[in-house]
């Protein structure tokens, strides 16, 4: 294979490569669940052109957003006017080429009664706080379930859990007297990263892409160096530099020289009259 179908097999591959980087999908408000009516916005991070929001639901596989009769598509970012119960489901950014994001299961609920939790895995070790909410203004007194065993009762609704462990994981509701239960939503802790810990995702992301841009620019700077290299060594060696070293007369050539200034002077001298 010659240099250039060479670089051009990897300018392709690395374009193909930087094309189909990871997506994360957020959502606001950062919550698994929301009451019915509310406003749900949905955005692809760190995702290139063609990222949509898809969603599955009990009955509906792969629908996509702005083109299934569902949200409001703008790039790769997705709003739910006035979410309905019928909203709940997994939701992800997926793209052409059939690579996915994160996943987040969102519950949309019809009752007067909600749990706010993390969409997303916690970090092992970290602080979680959940909260018990109603339709009114302020959290009201809240009793705590984890996996359908009553924990603790907050006055203010607000559950605090201190350094999360593998053993916090499970599914928890909230329950409000009077006023009704939450549905459950799952709370997901993730292995706390070692000392060396990579970057964030958008780190990553950042590493990858100037990583991208290296090994398709290289090639390039190294044949244009390599080219001007070899026009200089040419230009120099057409056009050698041309020294005269002067060294000095031996005894036996500076005897001649005088024999011949004798001969000269001789020669002038019979000449003259």
């Amino acid at each position: 294979m010659d240099p250039t179908s060479l670089q051009r097999l990897v300018f392709l591959t690395s374009l193909l490569s930087c094309s189909t980087n990871q997506a994360r999908l957020t959502v606001t408000p950062s919550s698994s669940q929301v009451f019915e009516d509310e406003r749900v916005s949905l955005r692809c991070e760190d995702a290139s052109d063609g990222w949509t929001v898809r969603r599955n639901r009990s009955y509906e596989n792969r629908a996509e957003c702005g083109v299934d009769k569902w949200g409001r598509s703008a790039g790769s970012s997705c709003t739910i006017s006035s979410s309905d119960p019928l909203d709940s489901g997994v939701y992800w950014c997926e793209s052409p080429e059939g690579s996915t994001s994160n996943t987040i299961t969102i519950t949309v609920s019809g009752g007067s009664v909600i749990l706010q939790s993390p969409v997303l895995p916690v970090i092992e070790g970290d602080d979680v706080t959940l909260t018990c909410r109603t339709k009114m203004a302020d959290p009201p007194s809240a009793d705590f379930y984890k996996d359908g065993v009553s924990i603790r009762n907050e006055s203010d609704g607000h559950m605090t859990l201190h350094h999360v462990a593998r053993s916090d994981e499970g599914l928890y509701k909230c329950r409000v007297q009077s006023k009704g239960e939450s549905p459950e939503s799952r709370l997901s802790v993730s292995e706390k990263p070692t000392t060396t810990s990579p970057p964030p995702a958008s780190s990553l992301h950042l590493v990858f892409r100037v990583i991208c841009h290296l090994v398709v620019f290289c090639p390039y700077c190294f044949s244009t160096f390599l080219m001007v290299s070899i026009y200089r060594e040419r230009a120099t060696g057409s056009d050698p530099s041309v020294s005269v070293v002067m060294t000095p007369l031996t005894h036996a050539e500076q005897g001649l020289d005088d024999d011949y200034d004798d001969v000269m002077s001789a020669v002038t001298t019979e000449h003259q009259f």
